[in-house]
């Protein structure tokens, strides 16, 4: 009998993370689901066969448990990341120096292909620190696994995003919607879109120590964004500008509240365009079509219009 595929995923039970192990899971692997949290990665065990799906500890800070988790495994995914610091927890240990110990452990462990989930904007020069971390991991990733495929998305989108959720509840619950940067451009992709990119680009050879640029099919100001989510959950709220000063001021203050919804270098990160480069390879160079936000959003947005709504049917970690 032939012995199964195994695929490890850093990061598996996050936002990108979990679509991801769903497709491995029907792709036939035995998935491990390398986690802080086993326990809360429970959910994703019947997204598989009894015992296909298996999260297990690991710290990407600490060798051992890396070296565990990836050690034999057929192909590696890391998904893990941050969007912003906490104790240890820097962007210089989880992204930088983590994705460089997980490249260099699935490389001597014999891993035929690897994938790393960066972000568009990853530029060791960029004057973001989350950014910058971004740029040194796909150089550390690719000087220890030199055939490793990179993956930049844009803005991502869906069930269980933070960004449009994160904005539907400012609109429900204030008087006004507050813009940041409204000329800011981004590109919003779907989850899904991203999670069939990185199966496509472990199936593919050709992508190969090749870097993917990942965006939907259109580009939007966040300002428009801001004004689509008013609309999808029927609020009427005035758009109002923030000047830099206060938003700096503001981003100050923040950092230091449970949950930082808004950082010092997130706002340097809001400042810049969020786009597929010109010339960059993208999810059509991996045979995919990108999923337009109005096919998806309006679905999970429509629980924040008056009155609650119920909740509605909407992609899923288990959809196929």
């Amino acid at each position: 009998m032939a012995t199964r595929r195994v695929a490890t995923i850093f990061g598996g039970s996050g936002f990108v993370g979990r679509y991801v192990v769903k497709r491995l899971a029907q792709q036939g692997y035995i998935v491990r689901v390398a986690v802080r949290d086993p326990e809360a990665a429970l959910f994703l065990k019947p997204m598989g066969d009894v015992g296909q799906i298996v999260p297990l500890f690991a710290s990407v800070t600490n060798e051992g448990t890396v070296r565990r988790a990836a050690d034999g495994a057929d192909v590696v995914v890391n998904a893990v990341g941050i969007l912003s610091e906490s104790g240890s927890a820097t962007f210089q240990a989880i992204h930088t120096e983590g994705a460089a110990r997980i490249a260099r452990i699935a490389a001597s462990g014999g891993a035929g292909r690897f994938v790393q989930i960066s972000a568009i904007g990853a530029d060791t020069g960029s004057p973001s620190a989350y950014g910058a971390s971004k740029g040194a991991a796909e150089q550390a990733v690719l000087g220890a696994f030199p055939s490793a495929t990179i993956l930049r998305p844009s803005l991502v989108f869906g069930l269980e995003d933070k960004f449009f959720n994160r904005f539907a509840e400012i609109a429900r619950l204030s008087p006004i919607m507050p813009v940041i940067c409204g000329e800011t451009r981004m590109q919003p992709v779907y989850v899904c879109d991203v999670a069939d990119a990185v199966m496509a680009a472990l199936a593919s050879q050709a992508a190969s120590g090749r870097t993917y640029e990942l965006g939907g099919p259109r580009v939007w100001t966040f300002r428009e964004i801001l004004a689509y989510i008013l609309k999808q959950t029927r609020r009427n709220r005035r758009l109002v500008d923030i000047p830099m000063g206060i938003a700096r001021f503001q981003a100050n203050i923040m950092q230091y509240v449970p949950g930082k919804p808004l950082t010092p270098d997130q706002l340097l990160m809001l400042q810049r365009d969020n786009v597929v480069a010109d010339g960059a390879l993208g999810l059509g160079d991996l045979g995919l079509t990108p999923t337009p936000v109005e096919l998806v959003v309006p679905a999970y947005l429509s629980r924040f219009q008056p009155g609650g709504g119920k909740r509605p049917m909407a992609p899923s970690p288990l959809e196929g």
